[in-house]
């Protein structure tokens, strides 16, 4: 009797085979859109699993951002650290390096940011993980037209705000050299091209004008919100 199963082909590696997930690597063949369900399926899975990938995952966010983010999107997931996973290590780490920088000035250059400092170490995280849907959110409204619904835009927000965080990690330790520098105004130009290259990328059908402006208006919001929400936290821990 011959087998009336028909041939998949697994979106991650490309083989070819039947049954429902690939024998090659093991990914299921049938691959569902994401939702806001899935998300915060993967929220609890991150609690209870560490995924592997992170260093393949950065290393593709970094060489080859945008096409990363549509490629999970797109079904290739098994080998990727989970969008929310990749936020939370990155998010972490930003905030442990600007504590331990804000209590070397604290130390070095009796600097008075002893709020600042006690923001980074208790409410930067929570502070991030509210403000990421808003930046979703944001995102989504600008490219509505696109076809990529707001849980898909949310996942390529939490991938793009996890490389902000480590490039802000690197770019605070210049205040170390110099106390009084705005790392703004350096944190908003990087971030900005890594942005407009991020959303050509992932927006490939849209024009490549219209997304670099519209990447640099969404920027623009979130670091204006940022900013008010984070001076306003430190006020009020003061």
């Amino acid at each position: 009797m011959k087998n009336t199963e028909p041939i998949r082909v697994c979106k991650s590696c490309g083989f070819s085979g039947v049954g429902n997930y690939c024998a090659r690597c093991g990914q299921s063949f049938e691959i569902k859109r994401i939702s806001l369900q899935g998300i915060l399926r993967d929220i609890f899975h991150f609690f209870t699993h560490l995924e592997k990938g992170f260093g393949f995952t950065l290393k593709q966010l970094i060489m080859n951002p945008g096409n990363m983010q549509r490629s999970f999107i797109e079904g290739n997931r098994i080998k990727y650290q989970k969008p929310f996973s990749m936020f939370f290590i990155c998010v972490t780490i930003a905030a442990l390096v600007r504590y331990w920088i804000s209590n070397a000035l604290i130390k070095y250059y009796n600097a008075d940011i002893v709020s600042e400092a006690n923001f980074f170490h208790q409410y930067m995280v929570i502070m991030y993980i509210v403000l990421v849907p808003v930046y979703s959110l944001i995102t989504y409204l600008l490219f509505y037209k696109s076809g990529y619904n707001y849980a898909e835009t949310g996942v390529l927000m939490l991938y793009t705000i996890s490389v902000f965080f480590l490039m802000a990690s690197i770019i605070a330790l210049f205040i170390l050299v110099w106390p009084h520098i705005d790392t703004a105004y350096i944190e908003f130009p990087v971030f900005a091209f890594y942005f407009i290259i991020t959303l050509m990328n992932y927006f490939k059908t849209l024009t490549r004008w219209k997304v670099a402006i519209k990447a640099v208006l969404s920027l623009s919001i979130a670091f204006f919100i940022n900013n008010m929400i984070e001076d306003f936290v430190i006020r009020l821990i003061s």
